[in-house]
């Protein structure tokens, strides 16, 4: 099965759920499925900054295993980081994540 995760709510989701359960699950290749996609909304955004240690993972995972990476392009604006983004991580609207994802498309779409 392929998916893809948009992160959309806000607290511990990316530094719990993403950096202590699905990242060193990829990491070590025992995630269960194929993750083609991450979307990410709002302060999740700041994951996606060069440099941090989360973010330096994910995009090294992501080279690796080929999964897309878009940080919702007004929550980056808003946040002064669009220019700021990991290696591999881009900027889009749904519009944008639609076009990415067609190239390699998910079974299942889940929201975090």
């Amino acid at each position: 099965m392929r998916v893809a995760y948009i992160f959309a709510t806000q607290g511990h989701t990316v530094s719990y759920k993403l950096g202590k359960m699905i990242l060193p699950q990829l990491e070590e290749d025992a995630h269960g499925v194929e993750v083609v996609g991450m979307f990410f909304f709002e302060d999740n955004n700041y994951v996606l900054v060069k440099g941090d240690p989360i973010g330096e993972r994910l995009a090294k995972v992501a080279r690796e295993k080929n999964i897309m990476l878009m940080g919702c392009d007004q929550c980056c604006y808003e946040r002064d980081i669009a220019e700021k983004l990991i290696d591999g991580a881009t900027i889009g609207c749904f519009p944008n994540l639609y076009g990415a994802l067609s190239q390699n498309m998910p079974d299942q779409v889940i929201t975090l």
